[in-house]
């Protein structure tokens, strides 16, 4: 008898229902889910009160791997490092500063316009016929009646008191000067993030792979995991290098056919355009769309017809669009591939913390995250859910 109640209560005869339900609650822990909710926010907080910290480092290492590949053909060619890098980085310099001369003329050009354009446009629209009012403009208008009668209400309640002057309220043109001064900090901090990106990507090329040989050996003791460091390190490199490049062919290929098609339609400023087109295209989805608005309106504003204006941004979106479906896919089919949805999510979360340049290197940094998870064993349900 004491063995069949024995039998009965045996793990081989429990309830099959029931063993899934208590695997269940032991998987979940609910310490262990707090920790990573609380490590997650507390990681926010700080890379958003770090940012005058961890923006130019981040800029810095990126663009320290796009210029690796033309140091280290200095290197090879008997050059020193430091001196390698600092001929670069002059060159890189020396050429941005030759090509803004004239894109500055044209943006200047284009700011000039836009007064004249909102004068043309004003006057265009009170030679037009009155048309007839509609729901909204009537339900303006009676709130407007119905303030008016309350305000003569009120006068009439409280008759205006006698030695007293009124008071004009007069709207003060805006003071260059004052609205200078008055952001003259942010401007210096801005200033000063470009030269320390400067100074940082200097420093970074001249060491060269020092910093990679110091984690690959604290990453020790065992052979094993400091090859795996440097598989790591080698695919970062890799991985953002030719993200990087693939993206400088693709904003050349927006940028000059841009700038071809802009001449060929007769827009003014299509040099500036084209430049315009092609930085934009470095941040997805949302670079494209404001070229093709502002495309749009400037069309608009030189030719004074909706046609041409949507003939241009037209076609401003259609060379994107090669770009971002065609062109990019086809020179990134050896690169970790990311999800549309995590580089849209990717976008926000980088541009709500960084701002503009959030923007701009939140593929990247998502890359680098994608190829870490790759690698990381624990994490690979993580890259699984980044990739395609």
């Amino acid at each position: 008898m004491a063995r069949d109640e024995q039998s009965k209560f045996s793990p081989g005869n429990a309830d099959i229902n029931e063993i899934p339900a208590k695997a269940l609650i032991e998987a979940v822990n609910i310490r262990s889910i707090s920790l990573v909710v609380l490590t997650s926010i507390a990681s926010l907080f700080f890379i958003s009160w770090a940012q005058a910290v961890l923006l130019p480092l981040t800029v810095a290492v990126l663009i320290s791997y796009a210029l690796d590949t033309l140091v280290s053909a200095l290197d090879r060619l008997r050059i020193p490092r430091p001196l390698s890098a600092a001929i670069i980085l002059v060159s890189l310099l020396s050429v941005i500063a030759a090509a803004s001369i004239p894109l500055q003329r044209e943006a200047m050009a284009i700011l000039d316009k836009v007064p004249v354009a909102i004068s043309d446009f004003q006057r265009n629209e009170a030679r037009s016929p009155k048309q007839e009012e509609g729901l909204i403009d009537k339900a303006q208008a009676a709130a407007k009646k119905i303030e008016e009668s309350a305000a003569q209400g009120q006068s009439d309640d409280h008759p205006a008191h006698q030695g007293i002057t009124p008071v004009r309220v007069v709207d003060q043109p805006m003071d260059v000067e004052e609205y200078v001064l008055r952001n003259s900090p942010a401007a210096l901090v801005m200033v000063s993030q470009f030269f320390s990106v400067l100074l940082l990507v200097y420093f970074i090329l001249a060491v060269g792979p020092l910093y990679k040989r110091k984690i690959v050996k604290i990453s020790g003791p065992s052979f094993g995991r400091m090859r795996k460091a440097a598989r790591i390190m080698n695919d970062f490199h890799h991985q953002v290098r030719r993200f990087l490049f693939v993206m400088l062919l693709g904003a050349l290929f927006v940028g000059v056919l841009t700038w071809l098609a802009f001449v060929a339609l007769g827009v003014e400023q299509a040099m500036l355009w084209g430049v315009v087109a092609g930085v934009a295209s470095a941040v997805p989805y949302l670079g494209p769309f404001l070229v093709f608005v502002g495309t749009g309106i400037a069309a608009f504003i030189q030719f004074g017809e909706v046609n041409t204006a949507i003939i241009v941004a037209a076609i401003s979106l259609a060379i994107t669009s090669i770009q971002g479906y065609l062109l990019t896919p086809w020179l990134t089919s050896q690169v970790s591939s990311l999800n549309p949805v995590v580089i849209f999510i990717g976008l926000l979360f980088w541009g709500w913390l960084w701002g503009p340049v959030g923007l701009i290197i939140a593929t990247p940094i998502l890359m680098i995250i994608k190829s870490l998870c790759d690698h990381v064993v624990n994490l690979r349900p993580v890259g699984e859910l980044l990739g395609k």
